[in-house]
């Protein structure tokens, strides 16, 4: 039989999917714009480690991070186009929690 060989870019986005808080930051973002401290909470993540995650999504261009000069600064962050092409796998999976997770 032959073997299958699985598609690198494949495999990244499994493995960016499957980085702890990845798909649920993604996920609280599909509500809209929001700040810090609103995603934080939605979540229940450390704020050390959203820190790193909106990093690495803004980095990949999947999250947008917005600062307003103001007293004090605002900061929202959003998703990009790329990061709402993400929104039917998100879905999906959350369809399928629903019938098959106990």
């Amino acid at each position: 039989m032959a073997q299958l060989t699985i598609c690198p870019k494949f495999e990244k986005s499994i493995s960016l999917l499957s980085q702890k808080w990845v798909a649920l930051v993604v996920y609280q973002l599909l509500l809209g714009t929001q700040r810090f401290g609103e995603i934080q909470s939605s979540i229940g993540i450390s704020g050390k480690v959203l820190s790193e995650r909106l990093k690495e999504l803004e980095h990949l261009d999947i999250v947008k991070r917005e600062i307003f000069p103001s007293t004090p600064v605002v900061i929202e962050y959003s998703l990009t186009e790329k990061g709402y092409s993400m929104e039917p796998i998100l879905r999906t999976i959350e369809n399928w929690s629903q019938v098959w997770i106990k």
